[in-house]
């Protein structure tokens, strides 16, 4: 698991488009991190009590902000803005198209702190942001196996080289479903509740068919055949069969794989010649829908079983 730093440049760059940022002053300070995935409004700040002031945090000025600030004298207006910057703020965004005075852009040059504008309106900012922040804070990683949607149920196929992943994935793409990444997956924690999966820029709609070599799956199956990002549902072993120590005949017991520590549905597939495991990755797939929708196959046969035998046992010689 890693967390990268999260910089002011790279919440611009990668924020450019979606929040429509211009950069007006503080470039000098791009590299400073940005410590909060949040935003706050710095109305208290500005005010002048700053003893909860969430320096941290990227800065949102807003209407109303700008409307006191007018309202105060220059020179105490002045004294605000040292106050503001004296502490180590990530960054400052002004929304709605709003303009910060000269005094303003140059106190912040001075503190080296990047000033940007967006034309969004403060609120509709403010949630983008931060839903932008959360994704760029949550813990990554990458996991070895390729990552398919099957009817809505994103499966990681994991297994030692050569035993086949590949082609079970192509078949099961050759059915429809959709390819998330080949091979390696990366993986990124949400909310600390779902783990999402997706491939490399650079190998994303590739796949490594040993024999053929690197495909272009979009250009082979169509646009359908891929698909960017997928939560992740299921994670599949293919094992070979005199490998696994005790294969699965009833399903009760759940097993489970741990990912960036959250514990996903595992199911373990022994192979051998003669299998049709692409076949079984889209029945295991089918069951874990089902579960997740409160029906296990495996449980229900169990209560039918012990209801069919309950009356024998209660009829038995004393």
């Amino acid at each position: 698991m890693q967390r990268d730093l999260v910089t002011v440049e790279r919440f611009y760059t990668s924020q450019t488009g979606p929040l429509q940022l211009r950069l007006l002053a503080g470039a000098s300070g791009l590299k400073r991190p940005i410590r909060e995935p949040t935003v706050n409004r710095p109305g208290l700040a500005l005010a002048g009590f700053t003893k909860y002031f969430a320096g941290k945090r990227v800065q949102a000025v807003g209407a109303a902000e700008v409307t006191y600030l007018k309202s105060l004298p220059r020179e105490e207006r002045h004294q605000r803005y040292e106050l503001l910057f004296s502490h180590k703020m990530p960054c400052v965004v002004f929304s709605r198209n709003l303009k910060p005075d000269r005094d303003f852009l140059r106190a912040a040059e001075a503190a080296n702190v990047p000033i940007f504008q967006s034309p969004l309106i403060t609120m509709k900012f403010i949630n983008l942001a931060t839903l932008a922040l959360e994704a760029m804070f949550a813990p990554k990683g990458t996991d070895i196996g390729s990552m398919v949607d099957i009817l809505g149920v994103g499966v990681i196929v994991r297994g030692e080289s050569g035993i086949g992943k590949s082609e079970c994935v192509l078949a099961l793409i050759e059915r429809g479903y959709s390819l998330v990444s080949d091979d390696i997956t990366k993986v990124t924690l949400l909310d600390g509740r779902e783990v999402v999966g997706t491939s490399a820029e650079l190998t994303r709609n590739h796949m490594e068919v040993r024999g053929i070599g690197i495909i272009n799956v979009a250009s082979v199956f169509g646009i359908g055949s891929i698909r960017i990002e997928k939560r992740l549902d299921l994670v599949v072993t293919l094992e070979e069969w005199e490998n696994v120590e005790e294969i699965e005949r009833v399903g009760i017991e759940r097993e489970s794989y741990e990912i960036l520590g959250l514990k996903v549905p595992h199911v373990t597939i022994p192979v051998r010649p003669g299998r049709d495991i692409a076949r079984l990755i889209e029945v295991a797939a089918m069951d874990q829908k089902l579960k997740g929708l409160g029906q296990n196959s495996a449980v229900d046969f169990n209560a039918k079983l012990l209801n069919l035998m309950e009356p024998r046992s209660t009829n038995g010689p004393a």
